[in-house]
């Protein structure tokens, strides 16, 4: 029996200079995947990717590879697209520079994988998975949440039939970014998140979240309902700069999904949390409910609902965070939810495996914030049209 060999293949990284692309991209997915000894292939061969980074600022570039001993890299884009060694092409960039390196990409013969948001329209988001399609190049978009240890707990209780018919789904997300006015308190999230003219916004950012998360997770998105609002109109760059905020920060949408599902997400970045977690979502079926976080899972069984009645007049007779069960954790844990896409993308480059998180699917994340800021602005629910493949 032939013995398994391990085979390379390069990644051209671009824009993991950020916070998400090196703790996320880089450091827990690549490297970790490097660390394992590579992603295990059909027949027991072993892929070991080498990652390329590029970047704008030499700087930042030659720090990653003094800290992590990496060897490659460039502030040349078209040198690495024109480096045969190297198949694919990952964008961590901001979302308005991604179109245009990605449609680079894709003119260079590259398989692509992107962050969300894919483009700053669903037309042109939807174009790049045109050009991919066209171009015969594998192409994928980040959807990291469907890999989350609580998501997919809550996925397995829906398998199982656990909430009977579900009736609504209820998302609270978000946590209070700083406004930088603080020294000692910096925020959290870049200036540009807070520049409509540079491409921020929260729905924006987040719906392609929700779009996902809903479509894979309770049924496809139908309509959207959504109240947007700049709450916090002056923040603070990394300079400590005031400017203004032309960029919604908060959105409070309603759903509807295949099937009558009716799901309602407040999406904040001016809240204080006093919740399980920065997200949490409960979803009440006619047999149980259940409230996930992003790792953690409680549910309550219709044999174990309490019965309240409503009588302000005197104190709560019912606690009611008694009687939900913690849904235990599987025998071998988790992964990271970023490295294990990742995995299923280099799997689906190399051997042709299944990969169902397309550009396209990143187009329709952008069509529904896009209808989403509609409904904002017209008042009104929007209906949400399939987009062809």
């Amino acid at each position: 029996m032939a013995q398994p060999k391990t085979r390379t293949i390069g990644i051209i990284m671009n824009g993991v200079t950020g916070r998400m692309g090196t703790n996320q991209h880089l450091v827990r997915s690549i490297l970790a995947i490097r660390e394992q000894g590579g992603v295990v292939l059909p027949g027991g061969d072993r892929l070991m990717p080498e990652p390329v980074l590029v970047g704008r600022n030499p700087r930042k570039l030659e720090a990653l590879e003094q800290e992590f001993g990496l060897a490659r890299w460039t502030t040349d884009l078209d040198e690495a697209l024109a480096d045969e060694s190297c198949p694919i092409y990952f964008d961590s960039l901001s979302t308005a520079l991604r179109p245009a390196n990605v449609r680079k990409a894709i003119a260079a013969g590259k398989h692509v994988y992107a962050e969300k948001p894919t483009a700053l329209t669903s037309a042109e988001a939807y174009e790049l998975y045109a050009l991919a399609r066209r171009a015969g190049v594998k192409h994928g978009v980040v959807q990291d949440k469907l890999w989350l240890p609580g998501l997919l707990k809550l996925k397995g209780l829906i398998e199982g039939g656990f909430f009977g018919r579900i009736l609504a789904v209820r998302g609270e997300f978000g946590y209070w970014v700083f406004t930088g006015e603080d020294a000692d308190r910096p925020p959290q999230r870049p200036s540009w998140n807070y520049r409509k003219e540079e491409g921020g916004s929260l729905i924006a950012d987040m719906f392609c979240h929700w779009r996902y998360v809903l479509d894979h997770t309770f049924g496809p998105v139908r309509s959207v309902f959504c109240r947007g609002a700049t709450h916090v109109p002056k923040r603070w760059d990394e300079k400590g700069r005031p400017y203004d905020a032309t960029a919604d920060d908060a959105a409070y949408a309603v759903f509807e999904l295949e099937g009558g599902v009716v799901a309602q997400f407040n999406s904040s970045w001016c809240t204080r949390v006093r919740r399980d977690d920065l997200l949490v979502i409960q979803v009440d079926g006619t047999e149980g409910s259940a409230v996930a976080g992003l790792r953690d899972v409680w549910t309550q069984s219709r044999a174990d609902t309490p019965r309240p009645v409503w009588n302000p007049d005197i104190e709560q007779p019912i606690n009611f965070y008694q009687d939900w069960t913690k849904v235990p954790d599987p025998a071998g844990g988790f992964d990271n939810a970023f490295k294990v896409q990742w995995e299923l993308f280099l799997r689906h480059v190399v051997s042709d495996e299944p990969f169902p998180w397309d550009l396209l699917e990143g187009a329709k994340g952008v069509q529904l914030a896009e209808l989403a800021t509609r409904s904002w602005r017209e008042r009104r629910t929007v209906d949400v049209p399939d987009l062809p493949r």
